[in-house]
């Protein structure tokens, strides 16, 4: 784990703890420390998918920040957690802005982790750290979107870093381990192996009961269906997973193909219908 820098500017901290109460998924507890807050839970699909929304009131992480998630769904629960708005990783006075999650998701339950983008500035120094831990008949469906530079205004990523590792684990066995590191400079840019030009990119991972070879075929062609501008791929994973991935310019293209990725997952795993939280509208 990280080592805690002595002068963070903000040390945030989130804890849920979620519960099947009678068909009903509950926040059994919860904790938070600024400039972490969560709002409110929302049932707009019943009570029995809790939609979690969360929140960083300070509006963006900046060099020093460091921030920690800790979730807990127990037995039979199912989550879905988004954001209020888009993520900013500030450029850096020269310290690095951390975040750190970890989710345990006991038997039967699901967790669907959706946050919005994330948008990392000209000069930002991050990392990111995340660890999901699923139990034998525990799901887990998850994106993370990147743009990096305010492209819209011509800026691209060519100075500072940004750093992730990702690490799904089921009863103690490694799935999928994923370590990137993307240093800001103009052949990182360019580089065909690396964004390629491209600002905007994105992965989803998906872990559940799924045939694995009708959803690669599914997914590949939900991306093909429609005109699309980026670069994208889907691939099998150890543990009947699914990791999809994309590259391009644009975060509407690449969250749009994600949405209809979670709704072909919600109807081959549970056969319904999902409705997408009203905070993305």
């Amino acid at each position: 784990m990280i080592a805690l820098p002595q002068n963070s500017s903000w040390q945030g901290r989130l804890e849920l703890v979620y519960e099947n109460k009678g068909g009903s998924t509950q926040i059994l507890r919860a904790f938070n420390q600024a400039p972490l807050k969560v709002q409110r839970p929302f049932y707009p699909e019943g009570k029995h998918i809790c939609h979690t929304v969360s929140l960083h009131t300070a509006g963006g992480i900046v060099g020093g920040d460091r921030l920690i998630q800790s979730l807990q769904l127990n037995p039979k629960s199912r989550v879905l957690i988004t954001t209020a708005a888009a993520a900013k990783i500030y450029g850096s006075n020269g310290k690095q802005g951390q975040q750190i999650i970890t989710a345990r998701v006991e038997d039967r339950a699901f967790l669907e982790w959706m946050p919005q983008s994330m948008i990392v500035f000209n000069g930002a120094i991050y990392r990111q750290e995340m660890r999901v831990e699923l139990a034998d008949h525990a799901g887990f469906f998850g994106w993370e979107i990147l743009r990096f530079g305010r492209s819209a205004r011509g800026e691209k990523f060519i100075r500072g870093e940004w750093r992730s590792h990702l690490e799904i684990w089921r009863n103690n066995k490694l799935l999928w381990c994923d370590r990137q590191w993307l240093p800001g400079c103009e052949e990182t840019y360019t580089h065909p192996h690396s964004l390629g030009g491209y600002p905007v990119v994105g992965h989803l991972i998906w872990f559940g009961d799924l045939e694995i070879e009708k959803a690669i075929v599914s997914v590949n062609q939900l991306w093909t269906n429609n005109q699309r501008q980026g670069e994208a791929g889907v691939t099998q994973m150890q543990g009947n997973g699914l990791l999809c991935r994309y590259r391009g310019t644009s975060v509407t293209e690449v969250k749009n193909w994600f949405i209809q990725t979670w709704q072909f997952y919600r109807q081959s795993d549970f056969g319904e219908k999902a409705i997408a939280p009203r905070v993305w509208l």
